[in-house]
């Protein structure tokens, strides 16, 4: 199943402009397609239109242009951290449609929400991960007045098996992430007890790359019922947040699209009597918005014989971790061979295995094997769907400063929003 946001990312269209990126920045440089990122974000409001309460995961890309662009595209922001609620309102994003959710909360994270209420300005919504914190945070708020109100999400370990990687599967009953019914329903009712707090509903994630719909489903259907079952008795007890998840998978690969996992709402919801379904839906995907429109460009810096052809770029798990992390798979593609440009996918039988490596003083540096066209120091790659996790979690380490990060504009013009950091700023 290939959604349209997979569509018109040939390099044939791409690849001058990945290069022009690679001349005027260096490399390595990250490259956003907005045109790919304007598809993906389409794709998910159609299958959940309005009023669903759609939210980017600012985890995903934390780049406040990135941010901007996409949350101007009909989405609020998703944070977990008073840091990504910072580059979330420095985007633009108004407290409003900002929720605030996570496992890391500290007081001050918490203490931020409370003031927010107090302000005036109260975020959408926080998400809380356990009684304690649930105790945490009404000692915050007992100094709310009467006419402040924070609304507070009660997040559930819904206690399925995704179909995804173990180190993905958040959903999982031993997932550190969550509460379990019993644990919930002791934490509603001590925000209950705090006036200016507002139960208002539950907040679910099952995993991320999730390979099919089963896990997901379940999910949503024991969120129901929870929700169904204590708003029994809390009146605005009435919002359902299902997370995200939706897969990016490479291409050729079947996987669901969002409007899959929007297909198996209509049946889940009228098992629910109609006075307890929920009022509000939410969801809020990351890497589906933006994992297809970022590319990295690297330049090679050795090939040579290590039983079998071996490449080592100078972009590695410092600008994409994921491989090294859980061995997440990135197709590579080469945009130069042997100095001269090449335009859309290289084919023939001058492509042959190569072993890609990246630059950093680790083993576990490594890009995976691809096929690629001959190759020496200097030609250029691009690493694709590398828009999500690769900036967010990008680091200093081995003395490297971070990437430049370019927009890809419609009309092929590149606008550099965060330029390459300096040896200068390390240490």
């Amino acid at each position: 199943m290939v959604s349209s946001a997979d569509e018109g990312d040939g390099l044939a269209r791409l690849g001058p402009g990945l290069r022009e990126a690679a001349r005027r920045f260096g490399t390595p440089v990250a490259v956003t397609d907005f045109a790919t990122l304007e598809a993906a974000a389409a794709d998910v409001a159609a299958a959940f239109p309005d009023p669903w309460l759609r939210s980017y995961s600012v985890k995903a890309n934390d780049v406040g242009a990135i941010v901007r662009r996409v949350c101007a595209l009909g989405f609020g922001a998703n944070v977990v951290s008073r840091g990504e609620w910072a580059i979330a309102r420095r985007a633009g994003v108004p407290n409003d449609r900002i929720t605030l959710e996570g496992i890391g909360k500290a007081d001050a994270d918490l203490r931020a929400a409370v003031r927010s209420a107090a302000d005036g300005d109260p975020i959408r919504w926080i998400a809380i991960e356990s009684p304690d914190e649930a105790e945490a945070l009404g000692r915050l708020a007992a100094s709310l007045s009467p006419d402040r109100a924070l609304d507070v999400l009660f997040r559930l370990n819904p206690e399925v098996a995704p179909e995804t990687h173990r180190g993905l599967a958040v959903g999982a009953a031993t997932s550190k992430f969550g509460m379990t019914a019993t644990e919930l329903s002791a934490a509603v009712d001590v925000i209950g007890r705090v006036r200016g707090l507002v139960p208002r509903g539950i907040q679910l994630h099952v995993g991320s790359q999730l390979g099919a719909v089963d896990a997901w489903r379940d999910a949503v259907r024991r969120g129901l019922a929870l929700l169904a079952l204590l708003g029994g008795t809390r009146d605005r007890f009435d919002t359902l947040d299902v997370g995200g998840g939706f897969p990016i998978v490479p291409r050729g690969t079947a996987a669901p699209a969002p409007a899959r996992f929007a297909r198996e709402l209509p049946g889940l919801l009228e098992a629910i009597p109609v006075e307890r379904r929920p009022a509000r839906l939410a969801i809020e995907p990351g890497r589906a918005l933006v994992a297809r429109a970022g590319f990295l460009v690297g330049r090679v810096l050795h090939v040579r014989e290590r039983d079998g052809r071996q490449v080592v770029l100078d972009l590695g798990m410092t600008e994409l971790i994921r491989p090294a992390l859980y061995d997440a798979w990135h197709e590579i593609t080469a945009l130069t061979s042997l100095g001269r440009p090449i335009d859309g996918d290289p084919t023939g039988a001058d492509l042959e295995p190569a072993r890609v490596e990246g630059p950093i003083c680790e083993s576990t540096d490594h890009l995976g094997e691809h096929r690629l066209p001959p190759l020496r120091r200097g030609d250029l790659v691009a690493i694709r769907d590398a828009g999500a996790y690769g900036a967010s979690l990008a680091s200093t380490y081995n003395g490297r400063p971070r990437p430049a990060q370019v927009i890809a504009e419609r009309d092929g013009r590149l606008n550099l929003v965060r330029r390459r950091g300096s040896v200068t700023t390390l240490g």
